[in-house]
């Protein structure tokens, strides 16, 4: 393998071929993407993943062949070789796959035969092993003897789990069986890997690929990840010597355009200028901002979406000591003191106490982008995880994010699966924790759950490490706090009416958000169908009389269970109100348990 200016996955790629300790890859992330080729004094070429393997990768390989199972067998390179090798098969075999147009040439560099050899996987790389065991076996004459000649292969198998797709092995067909066993006997037979040859396998994700593949242990597995700054700045300057008047069009600085394309391909970063280009608009960072996260949405499958926010946390009424500990994080985060921040935030609270809105304010707080983790399972055989893995991939190519999982005891999963998923809970909850526990991505991926249950939440997920702040919210518990939350309700409705004419609450700390928002909606709702031709009543009094009316919510045990559930979960008494901070552990588990058996959770 030449080459060395090289991506980091290809000079990891490079070194342990070099190493002679594995001759089988599976590459799996961004494989749709464009590779560098870097050339001396001129800008680099942006070449297909396929193209760059070929041409920079195995230029030292006397041939490079490419199977898919839509187009078939594609000889990149050593097309003579590889027709050599057909002819002498018919000869033997009876076939007339060497039959090809007369090219004027002896000399055949690249060859398509994929209209007449076979395409099914079974046939196709029997075919494929037949050539490297022939070219592993050729001589060629010194001094009247044979000496030993091996062609130096490589095999590239394109969209693999079309191949040898996910499947548990008790149910894998014949056929399937054997494309497995043969690609298998390709990582692990010494006469194979002992010699100048290498498999490749190329997949999306390794949640698409059949397990046995995925968990060989003499298969290295690569991800190609998503362009970091600095590459995009590189590619950004070459596809600016290509493009006329390109800093006409593009108000953004170079440098600062890198920086906000991060988590784009090279392909969706190039796709974004032309758009704009075709399009005769200016690339603004407001028009940056609108088309990466679309982008970015459309990269990740939809399975994450983008919270943008013009509030802040001035905008949160109460939950004081929360609001304290998020905006010394987001300063620290400023600060780039990334060794200070926690790997992960658990909120914990009954339902209406703002968990979501106060992510939605510390998004527009903190600078950095803000998403949301949508549903990702999926009713087929790991598309479920085939989801995540493309997730994970956006995440690590943002840089620094903050990653919100609502109804987060939902989402997750179980360390030990539930019953009739086939799994399929355990492994999401894995690879989940997995990624959390991953202290390399302190600072830059960090998690933000929400549950008003976090005893359904698995407590290895919850642990320090991964969730290392849990943060409970309660209702006001006092009336200037309960008004003032009052008063942001009725902000966020946009209704015009001033903090001091509004009516005062009953003294009842069961009151949240939820239940503020509700008495406004139903102001509103009296207010806007009042009678024609009758006195207009002035909204405080119509909010006041709908107060009067106000019935607090029938399911106190359920409330009372969600509060002390949170109180249990805290980890820092300053977020506790005076009520709950003199409450023993035993004296929280035991109303716990009370509560749970008057609901029959118990």
């Amino acid at each position: 393998m030449a080459g060395d200016t090289l991506s980091g996955w290809a000079q990891e790629m490079r070194q342990i071929f070099r190493s002679g300790t594995t001759s089988q890859f599976v590459l799996y992330g961004n494989v749709s993407d464009l590779q560098p080729v870097v050339k001396e004094a001129c800008a680099a070429e942006y070449v297909s993943l396929r193209r760059f393997l070929t041409e920079t990768m195995f230029a030292p390989f006397d041939v490079v062949l490419l199977y898919d199972r839509g187009k078939g067998i594609r000889v990149r390179k050593g097309g003579d070789l590889f027709h050599r090798f057909l002819k002498m098969f018919d000869t033997f075999q009876g076939t007339s796959w060497a039959s090809i147009p007369d090219t004027g040439t002896d000399k055949l560099e690249t060859l398509d035969l994929s209209g007449q050899l076979p395409r099914e996987p079974k046939r196709a790389l029997e075919l494929i092993d037949r050539f490297l065991r022939a070219g592993l076996a050729r001589t060629r004459p010194v001094d009247g003897k044979p000496v030993a000649d091996p062609l130096k292969i490589a095999v590239l198998i394109d969209y693999a789990h079309y191949i040898a797709p996910a499947g548990e092995p008790l149910y894998i067909s014949g056929d399937l069986s054997q494309s497995i066993i043969q690609i298998l006997d390709w990582s692990s037979d010494p006469a194979v890997t002992g010699a100048f040859v290498t498999t490749v396998l190329i997949t999306e994700t390794l949640a698409d690929l059949n397990g046995l593949l995925v968990e060989n242990p003499y298969a290295a597995k690569i991800r190609i990840g998503l362009p970091d700054a600095a590459e995009l700045k590189d590619y950004m300057r070459d596809l600016a010597a290509d493009v006329a008047e390109f800093d006409r069009v593009c108000e953004v600085p170079r440098d600062v355009l890198a920086e906000r394309l991060v988590g784009l391909s090279r392909v969706n970063a190039r796709n974004l200028v032309q758009r704009a280009l075709s399009a005769g608009e200016t690339i603004t960072g407001k028009y940056l901002t609108k088309v990466k996260k679309e982008l970015i949405e459309k990269e990740a499958f939809g399975r994450l979406e983008f919270m943008e926010s013009d509030r802040t946390l001035d905008d949160v009424a109460g939950h004081a000591e929360a609001k304290a500990w998020l905006r010394q994080d987001a300063q620290l985060l400023k600060k780039g003191i990334t060794r200070a921040i926690p790997m992960g935030y658990l909120l914990t609270g009954r339902i209406g106490t703002g968990k979501t809105f106060l992510v939605q304010c510390l998004a527009g707080e903190v600078g950095v982008p803000c998403v949301e983790l949508k549903n990702f399972r999926e009713k087929w055989v790991g598309a479920t995880e085939g989801n995540l893995e493309k997730v994970f991939n956006v995440l690590h190519a943002l840089g620094q994010v903050f990653v919100f999982v609502d109804e987060a005891d939902q989402v997750t999963g179980k360390r030990g699966g539930s019953e009739g998923d086939a799994g399929l809970s355990g492994r999401i909850y894995a690879m989940l924790a997995a990624e959390m526990s991953d202290t390399r991505n302190r600072g830059k991926i960090i998690w933000i759950f929400a549950t008003s249950r976090p005893d359904l939440l698995e407590v290895d997920l919850k642990r320090q490490g991964r969730l290392d702040v849990h943060i409970p919210l309660f209702p006001p518990q006092d009336q200037e706090s309960r008004q003032a939350l009052f008063g942001a309700m009725a902000r966020k409705l946009k209704m015009e009416i001033a903090q001091v004419d509004l009516p005062s609450l009953p003294d009842n700390d069961q009151i949240g958000g939820n239940e503020m928002e509700g008495v406004l909606v139903r102001a509103l709702r009296v207010y806007e169908t009042q009678p024609e031709g009758s006195p207009v009543r002035p909204m405080p009094e119509v909010i006041a009389e709908v107060v009067a009316d106000f019935r607090p919510s029938a399911h106190t045990e359920r409330l009372e269970l969600m509060d002390l559930l949170a109180v249990k979960e805290c980890t820092d008494t300053r977020f506790l109100p005076a009520r709950y901070r003199s409450m023993s552990l035993g004296a929280v588990n035991e109303r716990v348990r009370e509560l749970k058996l008057v609901l029959g959770e118990a």
